[in-house]
């Protein structure tokens, strides 16, 4: 089980949350952002959050992990590890989030999906599609943060490292962008279009 106070900290001693005016993968504006990547440079913090995610699922008999590419592909192989299943990834191919490489779902396999960060949870659905698609049954989701403090419905059983409330804008409504001191940034790893 994750403990609150220790995620707190390797979220500190990574320096994950960053101050500023970000554009979200969602299209959405905030002025904070969680680069969980930075935790990710480091394999002894990937282990010990994965860890405690697997933890949440150790019961639910897991085949396989998937991740969206970039964010979720260490998160998932971490938890595929500390499962004992097997790892896969999707990845966009002209704008939609697909299969490839080979990879495949056997039907009736249950399969978890993990995640960097979900706001909207966009891309976990996408990822939630391709498994049904394949005849895989959704098992989970598993992030690191979730920056929606939990109003995500994904029809199954969610657990996030850390639970947060980040408040985002549509482009247009942004305060941010109205008082046009700080230029937006998209830290992220996905295009976006913005408006």
């Amino acid at each position: 089980m994750l403990d609150n106070e220790r995620v707190m900290e390797i979220f500190k001693e990574t320096e994950v949350l960053l101050e500023g005016h970000f554009l979200l993968t969602s299209g959405r504006h905030s002025s904070q952002y969680m680069q969980c990547a930075k935790i990710l440079q480091y394999p002894n913090y990937a282990e010990e959050l994965a860890k405690g995610l697997a933890e949440e699922f150790k019961e639910d008999n897991i085949d396989m992990v998937v991740g969206p590419a970039m964010g979720g592909i260490i998160i998932a192989y971490e938890l595929a590890r500390q499962l004992n299943a097997k790892n896969l990834f999707t990845e966009r191919e002209n704008g939609k989030m697909t299969l490839r490489r080979g990879f495949t779902i056997p039907k009736g396999a249950k399969v978890l999906v993990a995640e960097d960060v979900i706001t909207t949870g966009g891309s976990v659905f996408e990822v939630m599609d391709i498994i049904k698609e394949q005849g895989g049954e959704v098992a989970g989701v598993a992030v690191l943060v979730d920056r929606s403090n939990g109003t995500i419905d994904f029809g199954t059983k969610l657990r996030a490292a850390l639970t947060v409330n980040v408040v985002s804008y549509e482009a247009e409504e942004c305060p941010i962008c109205k008082e046009r001191k700080i230029p937006v940034i998209k830290p992220g790893s996905r295009k976006i279009n913005q408006k």
